[in-house]
């Protein structure tokens, strides 16, 4: 199952409606509620102003992903238009490549290691642009603090807490929020980096996870260009 497909499964478990209460219970009720989504909007914020709402400055980060399909992922990103994905399975000889400049999207296969291959691009239509682009934001903060920030509201209801802790991973210190969603067991731990970027995403109690295992503010301006010699097809 994809990072989305998970992310959206557990949205859909922790977004239940309240059970339905009477009398001076519901008033309780209420008051408990009340003081739970307080506590959970005051940990999210907290944790969400961390992270970069959007990608104003040029970085570079690398991560490890696990579970079935272990594969290694690049996320760059180089203002105004620039950016790049590359996902490169474990073991595989060639990565898949999406590039988004002024012209619009090219996903590219290349070679891992030297191969006289030549690289091939297809520049995407509009519609495959915004499917690629929900993978693109599985990677960003942006998608995580829309999450969390609804998160945060549904778990007073499910009668869930939001709470935060710390990690180091790869020597990268970060800030995590930690949850657990009604239903689906299992906790599941967000953390941001220093630099405000994604650092550890774990999602419930599937295996699958991805943390940060490298960083740069300075980019080469020719991560961001079609492979040299690619043949680019529409």
């Amino acid at each position: 199952m994809s990072a989305a497909a998970r992310t959206t499964r557990l949205a859909a478990a922790v977004l239940v409606p309240a059970l339905a209460l009477s009398g001076c219970a519901a008033v309780k009720a209420v008051k408990t509620i009340h003081g739970d989504i307080e506590h959970n909007k005051a940990t999210v914020s907290s944790f969400t102003q961390q992270l970069q709402s959007s990608p104003a400055k040029p970085f570079r980060a690398t991560y490890v992903t696990t579970g079935s399909s272990p594969a290694t992922i690049t996320y760059a990103v180089q203002p105004p238009n620039g950016l790049v994905f590359t996902d490169t399975p474990s073991g595989a000889r060639s990565m898949t490549e999406y590039l988004v400049d002024a012209r619009g999207v090219f996903e590219c296969t290349v070679a891992v290691k030297r191969s006289r291959a030549r690289p091939t691009c297809q520049k995407l239509g509009s519609i495959k642009e915004k499917a690629e682009q929900q993978l693109f934001d599985i990677y960003t903060p942006a998608h995580w603090v829309g999450f969390l920030r609804d998160f945060s509201l549904a778990a007073g209801f499910a009668g869930d807490h939001v709470t935060s802790s710390t990690k180091t991973v790869n020597g990268f210190s970060m800030n995590c929020v930690d949850f657990v969603a009604g239903g689906v067991p299992g906790r599941s731990t967000i953390c941001s980096t220093s630099q405000g970027l994604l650092g550890y995403v774990k999602v419930a109690s599937d295996n699958a996870k991805f943390e940060i295992t490298g960083y740069s503010a300075t980019p080469p301006r020719a991560l961001f260009a079609v492979p040299p010699h690619a043949k680019i097809t529409k």
